[in-house]
């Protein structure tokens, strides 16, 4: 019966130390997905920051146009009242 007994407790162990191992690979699969989701997460991240500063250097060139047409407007706009008060002096 004690070799018997033995067997058992050294099947036992066996079992526990496979389950421990099955642990550790599942926790170390499971880090593995964790980094790669986090890297595509990283890659979006790049994606978006590329695009929206795309974005700012159009609407930063748009507010330099506005800009340009605005000077331009109230330059038109001086002359025109200047226009209009000299007509009106006379």
């Amino acid at each position: 019966m004690g070799g018997e007994t033995t067997l058992k407790e050294v099947i036992g162990r066996l079992g526990k130390a496979l389950s421990v191992l099955e642990d550790a690979v599942d926790a170390h699969l499971e880090r593995e997905q964790d980094y790669a989701d986090s890297d595509a997460e990283v890659q979006r991240m790049n994606a978006d920051r590329a695009r929206l500063a795309q974005e700012i250097d159009k609407s930063e060139a748009r507010a330099e146009r506005l800009e340009e047409v605005n000077r331009e407007v109230s330059r038109r706009l001086v002359t025109a009242m200047e226009t209009i008060r000299a007509v009106l002096d006379r």
